[in-house]
């Protein structure tokens, strides 16, 4: 049995708390990093779910911006990404730009296309759908209710049959008398909403299409 004087038994009391000290604060610390970490894997785990919820997906897609935007190209984007994410990849739209009919808030999808018109083009187009030009000879930027374009002429070929306004695609439906760019661009919005019309008299529904528009239209119209 070892005899320690009165110093040696402080000396060995200190040690033994800054051992036991040493001991707890170990003990607690690991205690307080499973915790945390913990809290870390519920917290990732709980925005996962979220991101599923919410349709994200860390999967990327391409998508061509051309038109009014100050960088031309393909833009490399999240999925489910916005038009509105998509042309501040490309920039920026220019200060000629007419956004004002495009739905900034569209989903995208890989592969689409993105064109921004220009004030000056709107202004024609617009010109072109008052004056009632012939369908063959005029040329409009195609875009649907998410102001994806593309640029081509009008032709002659649904001339002779009804155009189904339930499947009609932005170029078919800009053949019906009276139905310009910026109309057929609500009919396609209205039906992503609203789903498919069950009569052809529904589509007095759309903003902008009256009794009148209506009138010259019906007989080139159709459901199913």
């Amino acid at each position: 049995m070892y005899n320690f004087n009165k110093k040696q038994k402080v000396i060995l009391g200190v040690l033994t708390a800054i051992v036991v000290g040493f001991i707890c604060y170990y003990v607690y610390a690991k205690e307080d990093e499973s915790k945390t970490q913990l809290e870390l894997d519920n917290n990732l785990e709980i925005e996962e779910e979220e991101k599923e919820k919410e349709g994200y997906s860390d999967d990327v897609i391409l998508v061509h911006v051309s038109g009014a935007v100050n960088q031309e190209g393909v833009v490399e984007l999240k999925a489910n990404s916005r038009i509105s994410e998509a042309i501040d990849k490309a920039g920026g739209v220019r200060e000629d730009a007419y956004t004002k009919d495009i739905n900034l808030a569209y989903q995208l999808e890989d592969g689409m296309k993105i064109y921004i018109p220009t004030k000056q083009e709107k202004e024609n187009n617009d010109k072109a759908e008052v004056s009632d030009l012939s369908k063959n000879e005029t040329e409009s930027y195609v875009s649907n209710s998410s102001g994806i374009s593309t640029k081509q002429e009008k032709s002659e070929e649904t001339k002779g049959s009804k155009v189904n306004i339930n499947t009609a695609t932005q170029a078919q439906l800009e053949t019906l008398p009276g139905i310009g760019p910026s109309t057929a661009t609500k009919i396609l919005a209205y039906r992503k909403e609203k789903g498919k019309f069950s009569k052809i008299e529904d589509i007095k529904e759309v903003s902008g299409i009256g009794e009148a528009k209506f009138e010259k239209m019906k007989e080139h119209i159709t459901v199913k």
